[in-house]
């Protein structure tokens, strides 16, 4: 029995070997990405954490920061100061009555901030259109504490 001859007889396991190679090097790129971005997401969810106890704000869970934001803030960085997005805050912060008893209040600006400092660490190119739509809301501390 001649070399050349068993490895004609035995291509199958050539190509076996070769489409099994390829089919784990394909798995380990998905799973080296997916754990890249499970990385990015737990981290940006502790620097938010951390942001926000800085400022004085309870600790929010980091599994639910990153279910909700994900890697790039989600729908909050989304068109930030888009009108739409706009009126639904604004009406947010009224007096919580419905109908012709709905009147706007003033907001309290520990309310504005926390929504700076998840822009802030999310996206923070979009924060200068955020503060200047902002400019003309006009806030103060109304919450006690």
């Amino acid at each position: 029995m001649s070399p050349t001859r068993f490895a004609s007889e035995h291509k199958w396991v050539y190509w076996g070997a070769i489409v099994l190679l390829v089919g784990l090097m394909v798995t380990g790129l998905i799973q080296y990405a997916a754990v890249r971005t499970n990385n990015q997401t737990q981290s940006k969810a502790n620097e938010l954490q951390e942001e926000l106890v800085k400022a004085g704000y309870p600790a929010p869970d980091t599994d639910t920061i990153e279910r909700l934001l994900g890697t790039d803030g989600g729908q909050v960085c989304e068109e930030p100061g888009n009108a739409l997005k706009t009126a639904l805050w604004k009406i947010q912060q009224s007096n919580g009555a419905t109908g012709p008893g709905m009147r706007p209040v003033i907001s309290d600006s520990k309310a504005v901030e926390a929504e700076r400092i998840v822009l802030q660490v999310y996206c923070p190119d979009q924060l200068d259109e955020f503060d200047e739509d902002l400019d003309d809301l006009k806030t103060d501390d109304t919450v006690r504490r």
